[in-house]
């Protein structure tokens, strides 16, 4: 079966402008997620879909392919990940090249390992899966969360105000780092996530969104310090 490693890197950002190229510690952000891609070993082709120039440029130059630029419908800010990855089996069908299993991977992930990747496509192959994403846990129960408002806390679950956290179940969160699926079902069925989704578990260490300037100077200690205790 074919696989393709499919890189989303739109031109525009809101909260981070022009975070797919910024360079964390010293590299553009991009790097990271094709060398991880390059690394596993496992993709017949490993291509970004974008609407700039410059990220086509910083793609091209660690590896991947860009064969198309991505249309205005799903380069405006209220594209979701599924109508790119539509977007782009389609272009590669109609030039003759059809893939059984996609992982969309995020342009922000500097903390992906190849390994990840390998294990989430073992996974998604293993088990018939329809998708397989890296998860990790919350760091503190989701069912104490409190909502703010007015200045007033409210609990949202107010029945477990008095339940120690380690009586409450254990919940996770997408990593946000990638998807492994298969396109045509996951199309079929409207979402990345289905009734057949399996996970892997990453470490808290190894996952940080980043969508904040704080959120990337943290992104880049954790990396620092990650690399430090390999090395």
């Amino acid at each position: 079966m074919a696989t393709l490693a499919l890189i989303p890197a739109r031109g525009g950002s809101k909260r981070l402008p022009r975070k797919n190229m910024r360079p964390f510690r010293g590299r553009p952000m991009l790097s990271y997620s094709i060398d991880a891609a390059r690394a596993a070993g496992v993709f017949d082709e490993i291509m970004v879909s974008t609407d700039d120039t410059e990220i086509a440029e910083i793609a091209r130059l660690h590896g991947a392919t860009v064969p198309f630029f991505r249309s205005a419908r799903t380069a405006d800010d209220h594209a979701i990940l599924l109508d790119v990855i539509a977007e782009v089996v389609d272009a590669y069908a109609s030039a003759g090249r059809v893939f059984d299993e996609v992982c969309c991977i995020l342009a922000t992930a500097p903390f992906l390992r190849p390994a990840d990747l390998t294990a989430g496509l073992e996974r998604l192959r293993a088990e018939d899966l329809d998708s397989v994403f890296p998860v990790v846990r919350f760091d503190f129960p989701i069912w104490r969360a409190v909502a703010v408002e007015a200045g007033r806390a409210r609990m949202f679950w107010p029945e477990n105000m008095a339940k120690r956290s380690q009586d409450l179940p254990v919940a996770h969160h997408d990593a946000g780092q990638f998807y492994w699926l298969h396109p045509s079902v996951c199309r079929a069925k409207g979402g990345l996530f289905t009734d057949r989704s399996g996970v892997i578990e990453l470490p808290a260490e190894r996952v940080q969104d980043i969508d904040t300037e704080d959120d990337w100077r943290l992104a880049e200690l954790k990396h620092r310090l990650l690399e430090e205790r390999a090395g």
